[in-house]
């Protein structure tokens, strides 16, 4: 059975074929462009190859190009590879062969082959990732030109009455040009933005997948897309911890004879959904359920930086078991998750939900004492969207809340009462 292998650059791609003793059939070099490839399967590749390319920028379109011209194609993991074959002298031919030789011996380090929905999910949620972080660059320009002539900002710069104030702005030619261009990209930039959420948007509302991972704490539509498209599918993964792993959430281990240290955290994996999730853990300190007390007892030990990506860690855990079991979180709160569910019906939809009691219904007991606001019952709000019950607890999970002072939290959350809205500041 022959092997082939391609070294895969923005310009050239640097092929060998070899047979099952490891001497080479063919060797060759050419431009990386569509036709270019396709004349080489045509020429050197039959249904008993196998190949073998290593993941890069333009490895899947590679792989779909050629995948029908094989009879198995591997992608290999780069870092892996690096490990497993490091050479003193590195050059295109010697990458190939290294290549060809693992595939040949089946001791490849592969990775994972998405399936077309999931690379296009990956492939929006990290534009979306690129245009946030280009506004944050522009919002950052503003504020310098400001910082840079001693002119105090207000403190929301960018709000409508702010904007304003920095088109009226007096300031020195130079100065009015930089500022009215970054105004000019920040609304590009916000317009662009606006249009890539409202498509994410659109296919999250009919997902069940990111509805199940948006009941958890810190997770709206936008976390739960980029943590479903970083994952994939989890049947590969063998358990929770396995998929914290893929994501370089886990601390790093350096173990000789007796001694054995932990450091910080690997870092492995799609580094925008691991920023993604510790964004989504900033504000677990204030979560009243088990995430809240877990992230306020690792923050009393060992600082609030370490509690935000040890809580990032366990909410891809949970998330994991919350796919695997096809279960919503257990302990949320039912007025979070409904406004959750809202603000996605209103985005897509842009029908907001009418308010208030029935026509000709008589004033209720509290008319008249103030501004309250009706909270369901979590298994209510979760049934209203679709999603399936919400199981017992186990035995030990019981326990856990217990020990931790929650042995009443299923309950309230499941009972549907009336909260006092807060006065409005302006009027108050």
């Amino acid at each position: 059975m022959p092997f082939a292998a391609l070294d895969l650059h923005r310009s050239v791609v640097e092929a060998l074929i070899i047979d099952d003793q490891g001497a080479p059939l063919h060797s060759s070099r050419f431009d990386a462009t569509r036709e270019a490839l396709l004349a080489f399967a045509k020429r050197h590749l039959t249904p008993q190859h196998q190949l073998v390319i290593e993941a890069t920028t333009n490895t899947w379109a590679v792989a779909a190009l050629l995948d029908r011209f094989v009879g198995r194609l591997v992608v290999s993991n780069p870092l892996r590879t690096k490990a497993i074959a490091g050479a003193k002298i590195k050059t295109d031919k010697v990458d190939v062969r290294v290549l060809a030789e693992l595939l040949r011996c089946d001791y490849l380090p592969e990775v994972w082959k998405p399936d077309p929905a999931t690379r296009q999910l990956r492939a929006a949620t990290t534009e979306r990732s690129c245009l946030t972080s280009d506004r944050t660059r522009i919002k950052n320009r503003i504020h310098a030109i400001l910082h840079q002539r001693l002119i105090p900002a207000p403190a929301d710069l960018f709000s409508a009455k702010s904007r304003a104030w920095l088109e009226k702005l007096p300031l020195d030619d130079f100065g009015r040009n930089a500022l009215n261009r970054q105004l000019r990209l920040l609304d590009d930039i916000e317009t662009e933005l606006v249009e890539v959420t409202d498509s994410l948007a659109g296919k999250a509302h009919g997902d069940p997948k990111i509805k199940l991972l948006m009941t958890l704490p810190g997770c709206d539509f936008t976390v739960a897309q980029a943590l479903l498209a970083a994952l994939g599918d989890i049947s590969r993964f063998p358990d929770a911890d396995a998929a914290a792993s893929y994501l370089g959430l886990t601390p790093s281990t350096y173990q000789s004879a007796d001694k054995c240290y932990h450091g910080r955290i690997t870092k492995q994996g799609r580094s925008h959904a691991r920023w993604m999730m510790v964004e989504a853990a900033q504000f677990l300190g204030r979560n009243t359920g088990p995430l809240g007390v877990f992230f306020r007892r690792i923050a009393k030990r060992k600082g609030r930086n370490v509690a935000v990506v040890a809580a990032a860690r366990k909410l891809v855990t949970i998330a994991w078991h919350m796919l695997k079991n096809n279960e919503p979180y257990r302990y949320a709160q039912p007025s979070t998750i409904e406004c959750k569910f809202d603000r996605l019906r209103v985005r897509v939809t842009k029908e907001k939900k009418k308010g208030g009691l029935p026509k000709g219904s008589p004033r209720p007991e509290n008319y008249g004492k103030g501004r309250t606001r009706a909270v369901p019952a979590l298994s209510a709000v979760y049934a209203a969207n679709g999603l399936p019950p919400v199981q017992t607890p186990r035995p030990g999970e019981q326990a856990m809340l217990d020990c931790n002072g929650l042995a009443r939290l299923r309950e309230t959350i499941e009972t549907p009462r009336r909260t006092t809205k807060a006065p409005n500041k302006a009027k108050a």
